[in-house]
């Protein structure tokens, strides 16, 4: 059985606590093998960390940051998490009721003109309180918006032509703002289309599911999809600011909270032992809608994603572990048809396929195989995939992964202690084959 070579760890010499000025510089190496851990101790509290190499500095600390005036009588102050990328750094705010505090969006809007994209569910619910937020007392700014059908398999070439005609029609400039109003799928193709419009304009994400709120709306990543893959075209690009309004989750279905659910287990698995541990406890909370747990999990996912994409922007290997069970999720989702399984619901899967080979591996405790198990079932999510998968469609799909190096396919898979992962080639090609074929009938 091949073993993971040149895995990067984080050591830590001492004792990180709050407020404190300590920093720890990791080297990320350029194999084909990454690995990351960080210890408990250091996941509880805000920090600080810079790359030399690079000066890029997490500042992942949750901080309320409101004007004294607004803080004396007023709505409450959102929560803010930084993501540090120097000239690209962004805030998350963070907080219920944020769409009536019209000033943290209009601070982030530098021209005259803004685009709203947004779908045919979102625009109903919530597409008149965005343009009033973008434009009360600011009479300079007018808004248009398109709305787009809503779903993953509208997440094409096709469709995104729709936001460029209105842009284009719209006779918009290098100056305006796209605002990507709804779930994952209207904020990669939004972002995507900022990215591609006039050669990049400023825009702005306001994600109103919890998948988005904790995962897709943070970090750059854009795109669409192709029928062969998903995600295989896009872009890394930043928004202005991230502005989550946990109001919009009371007009989320179940479905879509669940999936979401998945990205939030994810975190624990990975990198946060102690937010895992949490997750076990809470799931109850979480599934019921309880509004303190959900902003917790909320705050606590956009930290993880924040502290990852500050040192690896452009997924050359840190951030990649961000990815447990997409491979095999992504499989799913394009054989057996963009949409039929929501993304979260073939991510858990995917998750429970990923810790199948870890353990056959020899990597990990079985005790990890059944919490997975256990924590998804509350979650009420999948933990297999759908039974008209097959090893051939897994493989044929997973063969044009954007993780595949020089014809390698790299995958996600956890080793060692609850809260630890590695970015690998390097394992035996046979248990692969033993978990492809341990859940798929032919």
């Amino acid at each position: 059985m091949a073993s993971t070579a040149n895995a990067l760890s984080l050591p830590i010499a001492r004792k990180i606590t709050a407020g404190s000025s300590d920093r720890i510089v990791p080297r990320l190496p350029s194999s084909s093998s990454v690995s990351f851990r960080l210890p408990a101790e250091l996941k509880r509290v805000g920090f600080s960390v810079t790359n030399r190499a690079t000066q890029l500095r997490i500042c992942a600390s949750a901080t309320p940051v409101m004007d004294k005036a607004a803080s004396e009588v007023g709505p409450k102050a959102p929560t803010i998490v930084n993501v540090d990328l120097e000239d690209r750094s962004y805030p998350i705010y963070i907080g219920s009721g944020l769409l009536d505090q019209p000033e943290l969006l209009q601070r982030h809007v530098h021209g005259k003109r803004v685009l709203i994209v947004t779908n045919e569910k979102i625009a109903p619910l919530y597409l008149d309180k965005v343009t009033h937020a973008l434009t009360v007392g600011n009479p300079n700014v007018s808004v248009d918006h398109v709305i787009l059908p809503d779903g993953e398999k509208y997440k094409n070439m096709d469709v995104l032509m729709k936001v460029f005609d209105k842009a284009i029609e719209s006779r918009l400039d290098r100056r305006c703002t796209f605002v990507a109003l709804g779930g994952g799928v209207i904020g990669d193709m939004c972002g995507y289309a900022a990215a591609s419009f006039l050669r990049g304009v400023n825009f702005i994400q306001i994600p109103t599911t919890v998948m988005s709120q904790v995962d897709s709306s943070v970090g750059g990543k854009t795109g669409i999809n192709h029928r062969l893959g998903k995600n295989l075209i896009g872009a890394f690009y930043q928004p202005q600011c991230v502005l989550i309004d946990t109001d919009t989750l009371n007009t989320l279905p179940d479905r879509e909270l669940a999936s979401g659910l998945a990205e939030v287990i994810k975190y624990g698995l990975i990198r946060d032992a102690y937010f895992f541990e949490w997750q076990e406890k809470n799931m109850p909370a979480l599934t019921s809608r309880d509004p303190a747990a959900l902003a917790y999990a909320i705050k606590r996912s956009c930290e993880n994603k924040a502290e990852v994409v500050s040192l690896d922007e452009k997924e050359s290997g840190l951030r990649a572990t961000l990815n447990l069970g997409h491979t095999f999720g992504h499989a799913i989702e394009t054989g057996f048809g963009y949409g039929v399984w929501l993304h979260g619901e073939a991510v858990a899967a995917g998750i429970v396929m990923a810790v199948d080979m870890s353990y056959r591996l020899g990597w990990i405790d079985e005790s990890i195989v059944v919490r997975v198990q256990n924590i998804l079932k509350q979650a009420k999510l999948p933990t297999a995939p759908p039974e008209t998968m097959t090893v051939e469609m897994f493989k044929s799909v997973m063969a044009v992964d954007k993780k595949v190096a020089d014809g390698l396919l790299r995958l996600i898979l956890l080793k060692g202690p609850l809260g630890n992962c590695v970015f690998t080639g390097d394992y035996d090609r046979k248990a692969l084959d033993e978990t492809l074929h341990s859940f798929c009938k032919s």
